[in-house]
C-alpha cells in the first residue's frame, strides 16, 4: 500500500507541475521620517484643513449621508472609500470651511480594496503625508478623524491592534470607536502621517474598526485609471435604451443583471423599473429570475404599466406569491387578486417568475409551475418591467420578453421523472462520469430540485452541493464543447482558414460562467457591440488603421478607465470577462481579448501574442507589425520592449517562437490555466475540478489535464469518475504514460 501511495504522490506531482507567471509585484518607495510626535490636540487643529466632507444625492434630489475624505495632493487629489461615493451617484465635497470643491473626475479606484481617489478643481489644498508601508507597529498610538453620524471633524484616539485578513483583504484592526460617517477618514500616527483609510466598523463591539492600509493607496497613485466625472456617473447606471426607473430607489445594472435597494417614492415604498425594448403583440411572455434579501419584502414582475401608478404586479412577499392590481397612488386603489403560499417557491433562493399575457387571461408561473390564471381586465395594455416594495433589496437576472420563452422548465411529468432520477442517484463515490447527462439538458430545473433535496435531507448536504456544482459545470463544459467544436468544424471545412474566426468574448464569458453563475451572455455581447458603435461614432468614414487604433485606445483607457489589475492581481475575478466589462479591471490576457475583439469588429488586423509571463497584441498595418500592451493602457512596444517583457529584461534569452500568434484554443486554455493555477495555490480542489472540466471540453485528448482530473476527482470523493479517466488511458494507451502505473493506480482507487 505504501508503494502505491508513493507512486500516486509521484504522479500527482508530475501532473500538477505547471507554472503561471505574473508580472513582478509593485514596489513602493518609503516615505521620509517626520519630526517629533505631537499631541492629539495639536494634530486635531493642524489636520482639520486637510479633511473634507462627502455627501451623496438621494432619490429625493437632496444630499444625504455623510462620509469623510482627506487631501493627499495640493493640486486636488482626495482619498476616500469607494462605497462612500458609490457608482453613478452624484456626490458633493465640502472643505473644512464649508466651501464646495468642484469634482472633475475619479483619478483612480479599486473596488476590491474599497478605495477611490477623487480629482477636484483646486491648487492650494493642504495634503496629508503618507506613512511608510508596514511601519506602524502593533500597539502604536493612532488617531482617526472624520464625520461620525454627521458630527463633522471629530477626532478619536486609540491604538493599532494589528493586521487581520477580512474577506480576503489585508486590513488594519483599530482599537477605536468607529461609526457611520468615519468611512474614508485617515488613520494617522502621532506625527500626522496617514497609515490607513477607515473602511468598516465591527458589528460585535463598539470599540473596534478596520482600515485599509496605505499599500493599495500607493499602488493606485502609481498606476491611476482616471475617469471624468460625467463618465463615472454612468458606471453601473441603467441604460436608458433598456430601462426606465420610476419612483426612485437605487437601480443598478451589470450586463443583464439588475440590482435594487432602498425604498421607492410610490405607495408602500414602491419603485418600478420599466423595460424600454420592443414588446410583441399579445400573446407574449415575460420572465425573470429574482432573489430577495428579506422574505418579508416584495419584488418581482409588473406588466400593463402606464409608466406611473397603474400596473399589474406578480411577486413573492412574506413567503407567499401575490398577484395585485394597482390603479392609483394610494392603498384605496390597490387590489390583491391572489395571495397564498406556494410550495414550489424556494425562500432565500433564485426563483423564476413568468407571466404569459393572452387576450382574455393571464397565466402566472413560479419555477415552471402554473400558480394561477386570471381573467381580470381592468387594465388592457402597457409596459412590462420589474418592481420592488419597501426597503427590499433584490437581485434580478435574465429578464426576457418574447412571444414564447423557451422553457428551461419541464412538464410536471418530466419534473417527476427528474426528481425520481435524482432520488435514485448513488453515493458520490459510486457516481459514473456520464451519470449527469440526464440533468445537463435541464440544469436550472435539476439544480432547483437538488436545492430542495438539500433542505429536506441534511445528511446529504455536502454531496448534493457538489452534485449541484457538477451539473452546472457539466452544462458549461457542454456549451464550451458545442461552441468551440462548431468553430473547429468550420475551420476544417473551410479552405480559407483566415476567413474563419471565433468570438473570443463569447468563449471567455462561457469560461467565466463556470464560477459566475447566471451570466447573461447576450447582454454582455450587446454591451460589446454598443462599445463598437460608440467608437465608430468618433471615426471618419475613411479612418486609417492607425486612427482606428488611437480611437480604440482613447475610448478604453482615457474615456472609460479600463486598466490592468494592480493591487489584487491574483484575484480570480480578473480572469472573468464579465467582471472586466463591469469593473473595467483585468489581466493582460482578458484586456487583450477585449482589445482584439473590439479591434477586429472595427476592421483592424490584430492578433494575440502569448509571450512568457505576459500577453500582448499585434496589429498588422500593410507589411509592418505594431506590438501593443493593453495591460499598460495600450502602450506601443518596440521590439526591445517585447524582448524585455518576454525574458524579464534578459533579451539574450529571447526565442522567436515567443512571437507566434496565439490560436483561439491557446488563448482560452491560457485563461483556464491561470484560474487553475490560482485554485491550486489556494488548495481549492473543487475549483480546480471546475476548470479542468472546461479544459477537457476544449481538448479531451490532453493527457496531463485528464491525469490531473483523475487525481482531483478521487481526492474530492468522485471515485468512480476518477476510475473512468484511468480507464480512458488504459483503452487509448498514450505512449507517454506508464500503463502499469496507471493500472496500479486504478486498483488503488477501486479499493
Amino acid at each position: 500500500m505504501a508503494t502505491i501511495q508513493f507512486r500516486l504522490f509521484l504522479l500527482r506531482t508530475a501532473l500538477l507541475a505547471f507554472s503561471v507567471l505574473f508580472p513582478p509585484d509593485i514596489r513602493q518607495a518609503l516615505a521620509e521620517e517626520s519630526a517629533d510626535p505631537k499631541s492629539v490636540e495639536q494634530l486635531a487643529t493642524e489636520l482639520k484643513p486637510s479633511l473634507v466632507t462627502i455627501s451623496t444625492k438621494g432619490r429625493d434630489g437632496k444630499y444625504q449621508g455623510v462620509g469623510t475624505g482627506f487631501v493627499i495632493d495640493a493640486d486636488g487629489l482626495i482619498v476616500t472609500n469607494l462605497h462612500v461615493i458609490g457608482d453613478s451617484r452624484e456626490f458633493r465635497i465640502e472643505d473644512s470651511e464649508g466651501g464646495e470643491l468642484k469634482v472633475t473626475g475619479i483619478h483612480a479606484s479599486d473596488r476590491t480594496m474599497d478605495l477611490a481617489i477623487i480629482q477636484v478643481q483646486a491648487d492650494a489644498l493642504k495634503p496629508l503625508p503618507l506613512g511608510d508601508i508596514n511601519s506602524l507597529a502593533q500597539g502604536a498610538p493612532i488617531i482617526v478623524m472624520g464625520n461620525p453620524h454627521g458630527l463633522r471633524y471629530s477626532v478619536v484616539a486609540g491604538v493599532n491592534s494589528g493586521i487581520r485578513e477580512i474577506d480576503g483583504r489585508k486590513m488594519m484592526q483599530l482599537a477605536i470607536p468607529i461609526e457611520p460617517g468615519n468611512s474614508g477618514g485617515p488613520v494617522l500616527d502621532m506625527h500626522g502621517r496617514v497609515h490607513g483609510i477607515v473602511t468598516m466598523k465591527s458589528l460585535v463591539t463598539a470599540n473596534l474598526g478596520f482600515a485599509v492600509d496605505i499599500a493599495p493607496l500607493k499602488a493606485l497613485l502609481d498606476s491611476p485609471n482616471p475617469v471624468s466625472i460625467d463618465k463615472w456617473l454612468t458606471i453601473g447606471s441603467l441604460d436608458p435604451r433598456d430601462w426606465k426607473p420610476v419612483f426612485g430607489a437605487q437601480w443598478k445594472q451589470r450586463g443583464g443583471r439588475i440590482l435594487v435597494g432602498g425604498a421607492g417614492a410610490g405607495f408602500a415604498g414602491r419603485s418600478l423599473c420599466l423595460y424600454q425594448g420592443d414588446v410583441p403583440e399579445i400573446p407574449y411572455e415575460i420572465q425573470v429570475r429574482v432573489k430577495l434579501d428579506d422574505e418579508k419584502g416584495a419584488a418581482g414582475l409588473v406588466f400593463f404599466s402606464d409608466g406611473r401608478n397603474k400596473h399589474y404586479g406578480f411577486y413573492p412577499t412574506n413567503n407567499k406569491v401575490r398577484f395585485t392590481l394597482f390603479e392609483g397612488s394610494s392603498v384605496f386603489t390597490w387590489t390583491v387578486l391572489h395571495d397564498q403560499p406556494f410550495d414550489g417557491y424556494q425562500a432565500g433562493e433564485f426563483n423564476t417568475l413568468k407571466a404569459r399575457i393572452e387576450e382574455d387571461r393571464f397565466k402566472l408561473y413560479v419555477n415552471g409551475q402554473l400558480v394561477l390564471e386570471s381573467t381580470n381586465r381592468n387594465l388592457t395594455g402597457g409596459t412590462p418591467g420589474l418592481a420592488k416594495f419597501r426597503e427590499t433589496a433584490a437581485d434580478f437576472r435574465n429578464f426576457q420578453v418574447a412571444k414564447k420563452i423557451d422553457a428551461a422548465t419541464l412538464s410536471a411529468a418530466e419534473r417527476n421523472e427528474l426528481s425520481e432520477a435524482i432520488s435514485a442517484i448513488p453515493p458520490l463515490a459510486d457516481l459514473q462520469s456520464d451519470a449527469l447527462s440526464p440533468f445537463v439538458d435541464s440544469p436550472i430545473e435539476s439544480r432547483a430540485i437538488l436545492h430542495a433535496e438539500v433542505k429536506k435531507l441534511e445528511q446529504k448536504l455536502a454531496e448534493l452541493k457538489k452534485l449541484d456544482s457538477d451539473v452546472h459545470t457539466a452544462a458549461v463544459a457542454q456549451e464550451m464543447k458545442r461552441y468551440f467544436g462548431a468553430y473547429e468544424k468550420q475551420l476544417s471545412e473551410q479552405e480559407d482558414k483566415q476567413a474563419v474566426s471565433l468570438d473570443l468574448i463569447n468563449a471567455a464569458l462561457i469560461i467565466a460562467s463556470v464560477d459566475e453563475q447566471d451570466i447573461n451572455i447576450e447582454a454582455y455581447l450587446r454591451q460589446v457591440e454598443r462599445m463598437v458603435g460608440d467608437i465608430r461614432s468618433q471615426l471618419a468614414d475613411n479612418a486609417s488603421p492607425d486612427e482606428v487604433r488611437k480611437a480604440l485606445n482613447h475610448y478604453l483607457f482615457e474615456d472609460n478607465g479600463f486598466h490592468g489589475a494592480r493591487f489584487d492581481y491574483y484575484n480570480r475575478a480578473n480572469s472573468y470577462m464579465n467582471r472586466l466589462l463591469d469593473d473595467r479591471e483585468g489581466l493582460p490576457i482578458t484586456l487583450s481579448v477585449l482589445y482584439m475583439a473590439l479591434g477586429k469588429r472595427l476592421g483592424l488586423q490584430i492578433d494575440g501574442v502569448g509571450i512568457p509571463g505576459h500577453f500582448i497584441v499585434r496589429q498588422r498595418i500593410d507589411d509592418e507589425m505594431l506590438y501593443i500592451d493593453p495591460f499598460d493602457e495600450g502602450k506601443e512596444l518596440s521590439m526591445d520592449d517585447v524582448k524585455n517583457l518576454a525574458t524579464g529584461d534578459r533579451p539574450d534569452r529571447f526565442d522567436e517562437r515567443f512571437l507566434e500568434t496565439a490560436s483561439p484554443k491557446n488563448i482560452l486554455m491560457r485563461i483556464l490555466n491561470n484560474l487553475l493555477g490560482l485554485a491550486q495555490d489556494e488548495e481549492d480542489k473543487e475549483g480546480m475540478l471546475r476548470y479542468l472540466e472546461v479544459l477537457m471540453a476544449l481538448d479531451e485528448t490532453h493527457v496531463q489535464n485528464r491525469g490531473m482530473r483523475a487525481i482531483v476527482r478521487f481526492e474530492t470523493g468522485r471515485k468512480q469518475a476518477a476510475i473512468d479517466d484511468l480507464d480512458y488511458f488504459l483503452d487509448t494507451r498514450p505512449p507517454e504514460l506508464d500503463l502499469n502505473q496507471i493500472q496500479q493506480m486504478r486498483d488503488y482507487f477501486s479499493q
